[in-house]
């Protein structure tokens, strides 16, 4: 089950003429792109600060103010099945790219926007003298940075000679997680490299060095089974990782490769089916470190790791939904959607957590009935709003799809792209500028809806 089931009732929501009321839930025309304008409203939530083993539950209230807030803030992905992904990607803006420049203000439906000014990088520019760390052909390799990624062409020339290193496939990379449950549940790098379930892919990683303005900072092929950048999860704590209790249930743990339980280490999400009713949660590959640093309070023992940070990022997958025919609770109900990272860390499905208190979720692609062929979006903070138009279903084939957060615009849009779209390693701010939904561009019709400023 969603929260957005339970929140629906208390959610702003446009109704139109022409609508139809399918179950309690209305639908209006079918669109090929929605945005949520006007994400520039202040407020805040209440946070988890501890958790008892009595079931005692503490919070302390978080501000947020600025455009796109709090969904500036780490976000995890999640998908329920019946769903097959064949990629995903993740893009935020580089350093000294486009995006630092400033923008006039606009109004929109009566709200400030603010500049276009990016100042969380997930990925930092390395200077003269830095030491450089990569893994290339399966080998770790290191080596000073002689490049000032000014002169030279596009990129840096290729270090001369790196000293040999051991051979560390890049599935290594998930074991630098210093949170308890991923020292416990980690094995050593040998075990790691013995496994072919999470071999890495045959060619570097190039995914930082792409031009444009955004860099891909995660990354998921299923047909080659590369991962980067990512960590598949679950809450299946205590089935191999992770914990569970009589009080909280389970925690987040560690995916296996066929998205239905547990695992002990990271794998990575074989090329298939997320089987129906099941759901699985991605988060980036950097472990949470410290309760309140960088991820906030997280439930001890959980596999804690942090979400996709910043103010501008884009989301796209491909990914199709074909109908089962099952019915029963959230069977042929397949969904992506989108959370403040806090809530899966302490419990997604209890009342401990930030979801009530309007910390974040964005309901992408969301089937309300068993076997129904349209998806709702749903838009959830302290002000929220649902919208009537969706989007089809994509029960036939694989579908593109772009989620961009807009600092600029204060708006968060979902649009389908084009087939032929190849979640490059990099985007130009032009690229994501006409990702962005506009009337014009968009053949086949967009939504446009404007945050209520009082709810």
């Amino acid at each position: 089950m969603k929260y957005s089931m339970v929140f629906a009732a208390a959610a702003a929501t446009m109704v139109q003429a022409d609508c139809n009321n399918e179950g309690g839930n209305f639908f209006c025309k079918a669109v090929k792109a929605l945005q949520y304008e006007g994400l520039d409203v202040a407020g805040k939530y209440k946070a988890v600060t501890s958790m008892g083993s009595d079931g005692s539950c503490n919070f302390a209230d978080v501000p947020f103010s600025g455009a796109i807030a709090p969904f500036d803030e780490d976000l995890s992905i999640h998908i329920r099945g019946p769903a097959q992904v064949e990629k995903i990607a993740v893009y935020t803006p580089k350093a000294n790219s486009k995006r630092d420049a400033p923008a006039p203000h606009t109004k929109r439906h009566g709200h400030k926007h603010l500049h276009k000014k990016f100042h969380e990088h997930s990925h930092e520019e390395r200077g003269v003298g830095d030491k450089v760390e990569a893994v290339i052909d399966g080998q770790k390799v290191s080596w000073t940075n002689t490049w000032d990624g000014k002169s030279g062409g596009d990129k840096p020339a290729a270090a001369a000679s790196p000293a040999a290193a051991p051979a560390v496939k890049a599935a290594s990379t998930y074991v630098k997680s210093e949170n308890p449950a991923a020292k416990a549940d980690a094995p050593k790098v040998d075990s790691m490299l013995a496994s072919s379930k999470i071999a890495a892919p045959k060619k570097a990683d190039t995914s930082n060095v792409a031009a444009g303005d955004y860099a891909r900072v995660a990354y998921y092929d299923a047909k080659s089974n590369q991962a980067t950048g990512l960590t598949f999860t679950g809450n299946y704590g205590g089935s191999g990782s992770g914990v569970f209790d009589n009080t909280w249930g389970n925690s987040l743990s560690y995916l296996n490769e066929d998205g239905n339980g547990g695992a002990p280490s990271p794998t990575v999400l074989k090329n298939g089916m997320v089987p129906d009713g099941k759901e699985i949660a991605i988060f980036s590959d950097k472990a949470c470190t410290d309760s309140g640093a960088n991820c906030g309070f997280y439930r001890p023992g959980t596999v804690a790791y942090e979400g996709f940070k910043g103010a501008d990022k884009v989301f796209t997958f491909k990914v199709t939904m074909p109908k089962t025919g099952k019915t029963g609770f959230n069977l042929d109900m397949p969904a992506v959607w989108l959370l403040n990272g806090k809530i899966p860390r302490t419990g997604q499905y209890h009342d401990c957590s930030c979801w009530k208190s309007g910390c974040g979720e964005f309901d992408l692609i969301e089937t309300l009935a068993s076997g129904d062929s349209k998806c709702k979006s749903t838009f959830h903070y302290t002000n929220s709003i649902g919208n009537s138009d969706y989007l089809q279903r994509p029960e036939l084939g694989f579908v593109n799809y772009a989620v961009i957060f807009s600092k600029a615009h204060a708006s968060a849009s979902i649009k389908i792209l084009s087939d032929d779209f190849d979640h490059a390693a990099g985007l130009t701010s032009d690229q994501v500028e006409a990702m962005i939904v506009d009337d014009a561009k968009t053949p086949g019709g967009v939504s446009k809806m404007a945050i209520p400023v009082n709810v």
